[in-house]
């Protein structure tokens, strides 16, 4: 017992001397692209009023932290995506259940899910103006479109690709379709949707930020368009910027996410 105790511990000593490594390789590597920037445009070796530089982008970053703009357009921007991917998590699981339950059901609607899935998002952002006017709403329609359809044909597979003896095993002591959705299907698709979520937390912010392009007077997406009419391509960059630094919130969040369900099933 001692023994497998010892290995344990330094298994675990292991794991996050590696987790370690990783986040100080990326933390470096991010430091060495900064510093070849500023030094690049210090040097001239590229164009500062073009692509900017860190210095500059930090001074904008105060700039707009005095006037609250920043905070204004990240807070927008983070609740029109935060809204888009909570309706498609649940307009998905909502659907897939339903394609789940009826195989009927589920061969009339999956080739029109394809077709949908495949429409050019961008294309269907005027047209949503429109239907639904410049609107917050229109924004977060455009969010939703972007990842619904996919993530609808996602987890429906997850689903339908269950172990089929559990499923007969629950058949075969007395349970129904429900039951079987209940203790099999779920939660043997957890890890699917823990990737459907990864996926559709990015597209639901490109979603956004097309529907901003469009329609919004406030928000990042709008902050890009207005910065590049006016060339002040230090607001572009620094907006472009906290899109990356949100994107990469959101996947450590479901990062954590995943790592917890995963430790709390092997317990």
């Amino acid at each position: 017992m001692d023994e497998i105790t010892a290995r344990q511990a330094e298994f675990l000593k292991e794991h996050r001397r590696h987790h370690h490594l990783v986040a100080f390789c990326r933390f470096l590597a991010f430091f060495l692209f900064l510093a070849a920037w500023e030094i690049s445009t210090d040097l001239h070796l590229i164009d500062a009023f073009i692509f900017s530089s860190p210095s500059r982008i930090v001074r904008t970053i105060i700039d707009m932290s005095r006037d609250g703009s920043i905070f204004r357009h990240t807070g927008i921007t983070l609740y029109e995506t935060l809204l888009s991917f909570a309706l498609v998590i649940l307009v998905s699981f909502l659907t897939a259940t339903v394609l789940w339950f009826s195989n009927t059901v589920s061969e009339i609607l999956e080739p029109w899910l394809v077709i949908l899935n495949s429409l050019p998002k961008s294309a269907l952002a005027p047209l949503l103006i429109v239907w639904l006017g410049a609107s917050t709403r229109t924004i977060i329609v455009a969010g939703m479109s972007v990842a619904v359809f996919g993530s609808i044909i996602s987890m429906y597979t997850a689903f339908r690709d269950t172990d089929g003896e559990k499923l007969k095993l629950i058949y075969t002591l007395g349970g129904n379709r429900l039951q079987a959705l209940r203790c099999v299907v779920f939660p043997s698709s957890v890890p699917s949707i823990i990737s459907i979520l990864k996926v559709n937390i990015g597209l639901c912010l490109v979603g956004v930020i097309i529907g901003e392009f469009l329609a919004a007077r406030e928000g990042l997406g709008y902050l890009i368009i207005y910065a590049s009419q006016i060339f002040k391509l230090n607001y572009l960059i620094t907006a472009l910027i906290i899109l990356c630094i949100i994107a990469f919130c959101f996947y450590q969040i479901i990062q954590k996410l995943e790592h917890d369900i995963r430790k709390a099933r092997n317990l």
